[in-house]
């Protein structure tokens, strides 16, 4: 099994959260790694998945990297560079036949423009992995991840569950509120709740998710 981790918005904490992850599964003794098809920007995240991945090559976990930091069909044109959306998918399943689990971190939110006409909605679609989204949990982190969930199944693919992620180290009325209904309204289970700075993730409700 393997899982393609989207967000609510850009810094909700999907490489935080996918770094615990691809640790966790690890320590089960999976060969589990974290991928990140394309990056724009800095490489950091790409380091903390390679590390996590049992230091793979950077090249390896992220094959397209984007130096201008914005949405990749924007920084694209900034660099001059073709995105060949056909390339991405084959590389995206070969790693997966060298790993027992892979968790694809996609860039941005769930529509971030990755080509004409082609966001990361379709590039997950293609890979027919089921969604754990990643919600910041904050003012408005309702609103987003209800339209966010709808999308997913809106493309006919499975919702596996949502991560809450506290960004903040003190919870305001919003935050505290949060996850006694996002589960009602979204109709998706919350598969962690991890507190700010959380350095650990019990691995269980994602281990019943692959059987």
């Amino acid at each position: 099994m393997s899982w393609f981790v989207t967000g609510t918005d850009t810094g909700v904490g999907k490489t935080w959260f996918s770094r615990l992850l691809v640790q966790a599964l690890r320590g089960e003794g999976l060969n589990a790694a974290g991928y990140k098809p394309v990056c724009c920007g800095d490489r950091d995240d790409v380091a903390i998945l390679a590390e996590a991945s049992g230091g793979l090559d950077h090249d390896k976990v992220n094959p397209l990297w984007l130096k201008a930091g914005v949405a990749p069909k924007i920084a694209a044109m900034l660099g001059n560079v073709d995105i060949d959306v056909g390339s991405m998918i084959v590389a995206a399943r070969q790693f997966q036949k060298e790993h027992e689990t892979v968790v694809v971190e996609g860039a941005g939110g769930w529509r971030v423009p990755l080509a004409e006409g082609y966001d990361m909605a379709d590039f997950a679609r293609d890979l027919t992995l089921p969604v754990i989204v990643v919600v910041g949990n904050r003012l408005g982190a309702l609103n987003h991840a209800i339209l966010t969930v709808e999308d997913i199944r809106a493309s006919d693919l499975e919702v596996a569950g949502l991560v809450l992620n506290n960004l903040q180290e003190e919870q305001d009325t919003a935050a505290i509120t949060n996850k006694g209904v996002i589960e009602e309204l979204t109709e998706a289970p919350i598969l962690a709740e991890i507190i700010h700075s959380q350095d650990f993730l019990d691995v269980d409700p994602f281990l019943k998710l692959r059987g």
